[in-house]
């Protein structure tokens, strides 16, 4: 069975929270497209993160939009497709 988006984001809400970060729901009035979750871990580390259905999930052209000019700005910015991907991310917020 094809684990939800929801689920998987649970993970990563708690994940982040167990490493001593905040894991926010971005919801920005008036600008279509920005990625579901803002990442901040101590330090003042920064990511966006965009999740995606496991099966299915595309990225549109506003969101691409998104991932370069946040990158662009020095932000990193990942998406997540699937448990897989959470973890490599959990464990990357983990190196940094």
């Amino acid at each position: 069975m094809t684990p939800l988006e929801k689920d998987i984001e649970k993970y990563l809400v708690r994940s982040v929270r167990h490493l001593g970060g905040l894991c926010l729901k971005w919801v920005c009035p008036g600008w279509s497209g920005v990625p579901d979750r803002i990442i901040l871990m101590p330090g003042g580390r920064v990511w966006f993160v965009e999740l995606k259905r496991p099966a299915g999930g595309k990225v549109s052209k506003l969101q691409k939009w998104w991932e370069t000019t946040l990158q662009d700005l020095g932000f990193h910015h990942e998406y997540v497709y699937n448990h897989a991907d959470a973890r490599r991310l959990v464990a990357d917020l983990e190196e940094e």
